[in-house]
């Protein structure tokens, strides 16, 4: 397993783990369901919805990983740079930095 200094390093290692283009939809996919359930948690104090948040994230970039990227998930190697680049990744695709 190769070790990163710094998230910079990790980064690019990252986006080539997300070669497939429906794997990158459905890591999007699941990001906005991330933030509309931990939304929706906050609303309703109902925290099965924050629960409903991490099926729904992981969920999503799994089946992309594993149906469509045929590769293990970085976040069973490296979890914190993991986590951190869904979410770059989410704010590159947003700047239309990454393309969906």
């Amino acid at each position: 397993m190769r070790r990163y200094a710094s998230f910079r390093q990790f980064y690019p290692f990252y986006l080539s783990e997300h070669c497939h283009r429906t794997s990158r939809r459905l890591h999007f996919l699941g990001s906005c369901g991330v933030l509309c359930l931990l939304a929706a948690a906050l609303w309703t104090g109902r925290w099965g919805f924050a629960i409903a948040a991490l099926v729904c994230g992981y969920g999503c970039a799994w089946i992309g990983h594993f149906f469509f990227e045929k590769n293990r998930p970085a976040t069973f190697r490296h979890p914190l740079y993991s986590l951190m680049g869904d979410w770059v990744m989410f704010v590159d695709i947003l700047r239309g930095r990454v393309r969906i």
